[in-house]
């Protein structure tokens, strides 16, 4: 049925709606309602004349801009599944994108749809920074009537990649079902209304900024200030015109940096939430005594959308994130699949309308990611006596820099590919910045000799910026425990202060 398709469920406000601002951007400019839907109509029959049906993939490499967001919303009507990855991305990451999802279209700069082009054959798009391109040319000769592809619950809407332990990024299966529930769960659980505006500073190829964000003005047809990115002074400069506005941990020890950011500058937003990485209780109450705001943390995955979050109205308690939001299940294992008793540390596994069929062309990942049902997150948790939630720790070695997901595995397959190296160990360590900092500790061959510009230079050509280590430590040898693995924990607690400010 048609209505299972998520932008059927917004395309009444929206028309409803009708010149109310969706966006402004930084010049002023204002994209009303009517006017979203009526060139995401002309996007959603550009790429069916360009021959994309239901389930078709369209590859989105493109930096933040309103077209660049309602491409996303073209492909919820028209049935496309939409891949959108970091811009920040190297070639040999699109090369992998290209390959795993086979799409039918790539829209990007031109650069890197010459190179999509050339290695694939598929269809592609320009799109620029600033919104302009053969995409917008090619669209604004399309007609903007577009019925709403009639679509199931459990149709793939996205593919959002996450990258793994084993280095191969995996694209989680986000359905149309889930993203209805996610967004419905949050706007109750937020108090969202019509009357909200928010501050938007966040990517829009993340979940933070394409679901969270988006998705609550979308349902609520509110305002968004569309910002291309985070910058403090103009995150300060705006907020008088904002009810709300979200960000990473690193957005708000920025903040709290500025002389200018004071309790009148935030008087007139009356909710600021923080996610994609811990917060830390220091940020929590220094935010709060320089402001009189509590911030709302809340947890969540690409996998599932947001599984958990400080109450609106009552208690939120700095170094935890949270009650389960409505609808969402959770339980606490130990490493045996038990579940372990309340109080107890373990790994947080969770189930519910808004958690992920499954990891795309991997079924093999499918069958041990989950336990009867429950989806193994690979947090560590801890609950409290009255079910409230704090994250103590990760099971895997994920690292979260910066609000972005960092995978050991796939920096170190760089580094062990450079000539001179033996081995390597990447890990995180508390950066004051970027909550965490990404560090690579080498062990050379015998005999060679190693230079960390050079390995730094390498990782940067290879992998996204964010995932470069910032620091390159040479060691003799790693540390390891009796049956010969590398112990990861020994070098986060030796190096625990390499970033520290002396």
């Amino acid at each position: 049925m048609a209505d299972a398709n998520f932008y059927a469920s917004l395309q009444t406000g929206m028309l409803a709606a009708s010149d109310k601002p969706f966006l402004v951007s930084p010049d002023g400019h204002a994209l009303g309602y009517a006017e979203c839907d009526r060139i995401s109509g002309s996007l959603a029959n550009l790429f069916t004349a360009a021959g994309l049906v239901p389930g078709d993939r369209l590859l989105a490499r493109t930096e933040k801009s309103p077209l660049a967001l309602l491409v996303y919303l073209a492909c919820l009507r028209s049935g496309v599944i939409y891949v959108p990855v970091n811009p920040a991305c190297t070639e040999d990451e699109m090369a992998y994108f290209a390959r795993d999802t086979t799409p039918s279209l790539f829209i990007g700069d031109a650069k890197h749809c010459d190179l999509v082009d050339s290695a694939t054959g598929i269809t592609t798009f320009t799109l620029d920074a600033d919104g302009k391109g053969t995409l917008a040319e090619e669209a604004a000769r399309e007609s903007s009537s577009h019925d709403v592809v009639a679509s199931n619950a459990g149709d793939v809407a996205v593919l959002i990649y996450t990258s793994g332990t084993t280095g191969a990024p995996k694209g989680a299966m986000l359905s149309h079902g889930n993203l209805v529930a996610n967004a419905a769960t949050l706007y109750k659980s937020w108090g969202w209304s019509r009357e909200d505006v928010l501050l938007h500073c966040l990517p829009i190829f993340h979940v933070h900024g394409l679901f969270v964000a988006t998705h609550l003005a979308l349902l609520g047809t509110s305002t968004l200030l569309f910002e291309p990115r985070f910058d403090s002074r103009r995150v300060i400069e705006l907020l008088p015109q904002a009810t709300v506005f979200m960000g990473v941990p690193t957005y708000y020890t920025r903040l709290l940096q500025e002389d200018a950011f004071t309790r009148e500058a935030c008087s007139h937003v009356r909710l600021f939430v923080s996610g994609s990485a811990p917060l830390l209780p220091e940020t929590f109450v220094s935010f709060r005594d320089r402001t009189g705001h509590n911030i709302l943390e809340r947890y969540g995955m690409s996998e599932t959308g947001m599984l958990v979050s400080n109450p609106l109205a009552g208690e939120r308690v700095a170094g935890t994130v949270g009650y389960p939001l409505a609808g969402v299940e959770t339980r606490v294992c130990g490493e045996d699949g038990r579940p372990v008793a309340k109080g107890g540390i373990g790994v947080l596994q969770v189930r519910g309308p808004n958690v992920f069929s499954g990891y795309w062309n991997k079924p093999e990942l499918n069958s041990t990611e989950f336990q009867d049902g429950y989806f193994i997150t690979g947090d560590l948790v801890e609950v409290a006596e009255d079910g409230r939630i704090s994250i103590v720790g990760r099971n895997k070695d994920m690292i979260i820099s910066g609000g972005l997901n960092v995978y050991p595995k796939e920096i170190e397959n760089v580094l062990d590919a450079q000539p001179g190296i033996r081995e390597s160990a990447v890990f995180g360590v508390p950066h004051p910045d970027f909550g965490e900092g990404v560090v690579a500790a080498v062990v050379a061959q015998a005999g060679a000799s190693l230079d960390t510009d050079a390995l730094i230079r390498a990782c940067r050509d290879h992998l996204a910026g964010y995932k470069t280590p910032k620091s390159i430590l040479m060691l003799g040898d790693l540390p390891r425990n009796t049956m010969g693995k590398v112990q990861k924990n020994r070098l986060r607690e030796e190096y625990a202060d390499l970033f520290k400010t002396p």
